[in-house]
């Protein structure tokens, strides 16, 4: 609940440039008046006040916490309001998971924009749980909680005339709401062309150069910085000379990541740099409210109260947190509640066995066989075709572990008794046992990596058993879950329980060998087919630039 209240503080003023002391009166949860002093510049003494940041384009599920837990944490960091994709649950549970994502989201004083997921599922080439159909997305569109058309990953069918992609683009032109771009490594003409389609932003460039052509199509780049892809390095000194057309974002954040900073690090590290801070703040908090139409308040007499207070314009730590006029975040410590809530699921995997991960080997190849590998990198969602020779043993294409070829799996999880997919992973770097997880983009089959097939199943199962979450297994035993009950996806327990439960398998998996950020994270990328160059789905072994499968044999 709201409360009448007066704040004395530096208030800042984005579009004006300037912070001056005033007192900010707020009654029925609006601010009713901004008094200025007679002071032309910031009193030192005094904190500052500005507008809440904005996470341009996440998708919560990436946390493993539902909507209003995800709120809980993301608020001590100063962040009032996601711009939030729901095609991970959507992939689960079709239109039914997006509407478990509102229903949540309700419980939360945060704001929420949920898009209308365009690709789901995101290719014809993998096994999702559900498919989301154009007449889908203009029943969506009726719903005021959605506000955008979400990322358009079909950027092949955009540039050929797909009939379908069409139709959901001009769904969006007719209801008023902006569509997210998805084209990572577009360029040129092909750029100008998607972009000229209607799609407004990308958050997928991961080069300067990528950006500015996209830039100059009028496209709006989303600097992201999340648990697996980061591209703040490549792309902020675009901020000086594009400010009106940057915007930040997270776009997939682990819980343990969450807890150590949001958007506000962004924030510090663009001023560390020496940026402009107002072209920094723009980016961070009135970009993404004026281009996705956001009621999230801007510091306005007659706005909601949706602000923070910091102590400095340069170290940004964030002191308070108010949403709506209430007070949500004091000095590190989430003030908003747990709420109880449902766990939707489907999950119909049955166990598997060692030998369900077997690759026979050629007849020719006595003791070694040339293999296409996947080479994943990390801090980076797209992986490159890396030839490695692996040994044969008993008829049977082996990892190489000391040499980094490690067996990669992908076990349909909608299907029961589908038989896995098999492939070979370099730059994971794991030294003994297996990861396995439901979380594996778009379609959330279970991914796993490991040593060896009888690793593999153990870790497997361990996530079939719970139906749904994060497994490390090593070779003597040791073994940690973190369960994901909801759609697979999420957990259904308390944000900062679920970040040291997080903690604990990432370190095992650390331990075991992986030198990544992120281990499960980048797991999680193996099987997206939609970023190049190499992936691997339910179905086999794809590669991303011809959009076709190709033989594991090199």
């Amino acid at each position: 609940m709201s409360a009448d209240f007066s704040l004395r503080a530096n208030v800042v003023d984005i579009p004006a440039q300037t912070a001056r002391p005033a007192t900010i009166r707020v009654a029925a949860g609006r601010v009713a008046a901004i008094d200025y002093e007679g002071a032309t510049e910031a009193d030192s003494a005094l904190p500052y006040s500005l507008p809440g940041f904005v996470d341009a384009h996440v998708h919560v599920e990436s946390s493993l916490l539902v909507p209003a837990e995800f709120a809980r944490l993301a608020v001590v960091h100063g962040t009032v309001a996601t711009v939030s994709d729901p095609h991970e649950i959507g992939n689960v549970l079709g239109v039914a998971g997006v509407e478990f994502m509102l229903d949540n989201a309700r419980q939360s004083p945060f704001h929420f924009c949920f898009g209308a997921p365009s690709c789901v599922p995101a290719t014809i080439f993998e096994t999702a749980g559900a498919t989301i159909t154009a007449d889908d997305i203009e029943q969506l569109f009726q719903r005021p909680e959605i506000g955008y058309l979400a990322e358009m990953m079909n950027w092949p069918g955009v540039l050929h005339g797909d009939a379908d992609v069409l139709r959901k683009i001009a769904l969006a032109r007719q209801y008023n709401r902006p569509a997210d771009g998805h084209a990572p490594g577009l360029r040129g003409d092909d750029a100008r062309r998607y972009a000229a389609a209607g799609l407004s932003t990308d958050h997928e460039c991961f080069t300067a150069d990528e950006a500015l052509d996209k830039l100059a199509a009028g496209m709006h780049i989303l600097i992201r910085e999340g648990s697996a892809a980061r591209n703040f390095e490549a792309l902020v000194d675009l901020l000086p000379e594009h400010s009106a057309q940057i915007m930040f974002c997270s776009d997939d954040k682990h819980p343990d990541s969450l807890l150590l900073g949001h958007i506000d690090a962004l924030v510090r590290r663009a001023v560390a740099r020496g940026i402009d801070v107002w072209k920094v703040l723009r980016a961070a908090c009135l970009n993404p409210v004026s281009h996705y139409r956001l009621g999230v308040g801007q510091l306005r007499p007659g706005d909601a109260a949706d602000f923070i207070v910091v102590d400095n314009l340069r170290d940004f730590r964030v002191q308070q947190t108010y949403l709506r006029g209430a007070l949500v975040a004091e000095n590190g410590r989430t003030l908003l509640p747990t709420a109880a809530h449902q766990a939707p699921n489907n999950f119909h995997a049955r166990p598997v066995q060692p030998r369900d991960f077997a690759l026979p080997a050629p007849d020719d190849a006595a003791t070694a066989a040339t293999v296409r590998a996947i080479r994943c990198y990390d801090g980076q969602l797209i992986t490159a075709a890396d030839p490695a020779a692996v040994p044969v043993q008993h008829g049977q294409l082996v990892p190489d572990v000391a040499n980094d070829v490690l067996k990669l799996t992908v076990v349909n999880r909608y299907e029961a008794g589908a038989a896995p997919a098999v492939g070979f992973i370099r730059g994971f770097g794991v030294k003994r046992g297996a990861l396995a997880s439901s979380v594996g983009h778009d379609s959330h089959n279970i991914t796993a990596v490991g040593c060896s097939d009888e690793a593999l199943a153990r870790a497997v199962n361990l996530v079939i058993e719970a139906k749904g979450g994060l497994a490390a297994v090593g070779d003597d035993g040791e073994e940690l879950l973190l369960p994901l009950p909801v759609a697979g996806l999420m957990s259904a327990g308390e944000g900062y329980a679920v970040a040291e439960a997080y903690t604990a398998v990432d370190k095992l998996a650390k331990q075991l060998g992986s030198p990544l950020g992120a281990p499960f994270m980048t797991l999680s990328f193996m099987a997206l087919l939609v970023i190049p160059a190499l992936k691997l789905s339910d179905k086999g072994l794809f590669d991303g630039e011809k959009f076709e499968f190709v033989s594991v044999l090199a």
